[in-house]
């Protein structure tokens, strides 16, 4: 599914701790909503949002609007109102991506959906406990009852406790993401401990069915297999990092970047099998 968006505001600048400025981006919303036809002001207009004492006061109901179904666009914020009506959980069945060179939002499934069942997504980060996940998805008005948010206690506590696990090893692994493998015993020794926990990663955010982080964990994966020239490993998760950036954008830095590794990785896969079939 793909979508422009029918408004697109930049955001006016905000010092920290500042309240959502809701009558400035109300004045630059009505600047465009007022060129729109008819029938794509009745669709913005239907669109649930909830209220809060301040918006109470006000009857601006296009920023609220605004502020409760808006997604970012790289340095902008638009509406999307079809895909404003995709319904939340915390564990989707698709995952999305904004396309500047297409000026469109991107959803795309990430497992096979069965027919007559519905689509979902994220309006908030999953790498959180259940408790603050639902903080966050307090301003929507809705308390979820998702698949995730539906556990008894322990399966509850389980479930956080890998979030933040994934979480902390996301941390972890950012400064070891380069190609060049370590030199040293103690150093490779590291790099293959890396690689059979870049594999646990990938694992934990496929059993909690974190869609949005699956080609990150994948690109980790194959990263880490990089680090020990185990290249059939590598670019098997390569590739299938690079299978999930594609559908969101065939052309995207990211997917390019997936495209180049998995080429890189199968050649030296190639060449080390070529060199022990000589020896």
């Amino acid at each position: 599914m793909r979508e422009t968006p029918v408004l697109k505001i930049r955001l006016p600048k905000l010092a920290r701790g500042s309240p959502y400025p809701m009558a400035a981006v109300a004045e630059l919303l009505h600047e465009q909503f007022d060129t729109l036809s008819v029938e794509a002001k009745e669709e913005v207009l239907s669109l649930t949002h909830e209220s809060n004492s301040f918006d109470q006061k006000s009857t601006n109901a296009l920023g609220t609007i605004f502020r409760n179904n808006a997604y970012n666009t790289g340095d902008q914020v638009g509406l999307f109102p079809k895909i404003a009506r995709i319904n939340h959980s915390c564990r989707p069945n698709t995952s999305y991506y904004w396309s500047e060179k297409l000026n469109k939002r991107v959803v795309y499934a990430t497992r096979k959906i069965k027919a007559g069942e519905e689509f979902f997504v994220s309006y908030i980060s999953l790498l959180l406990s259940q408790e603050d996940r639902q903080k966050q998805l307090d301003r929507f008005g809705f308390k979820c009852q998702c698949e995730a948010c539906a556990h008894e206690r322990a399966a509850q506590q389980a479930s956080d406790n890998r979030r933040v696990t994934i979480k902390n090893a996301f941390t972890k692994f950012e400064p070891q993401l380069v190609l060049a493998a370590p030199q040293s015993k103690a150093g490779k020794r590291q790099a293959r401990k890396d690689a059979e926990v870049s594999v646990q990663l990938a694992q934990l955010v496929q059993d909690e069915g974190l869609a949005d982080y699956y080609a990150k964990a994948y690109r980790i994966a194959a990263i880490s297999h990089a680090r020990t020239e185990d290249w059939a490993t590598a670019a098997k998760w390569a590739n299938r990092a690079y299978e999930i950036r594609y559908m969101e954008d065939p052309e995207s830095p990211s997917t390019l970047e997936l495209h180049h590794l998995t080429g890189t990785f199968i050649s030296n896969w190639e060449a080390e099998l070529r060199s022990r079939a000589s020896t």
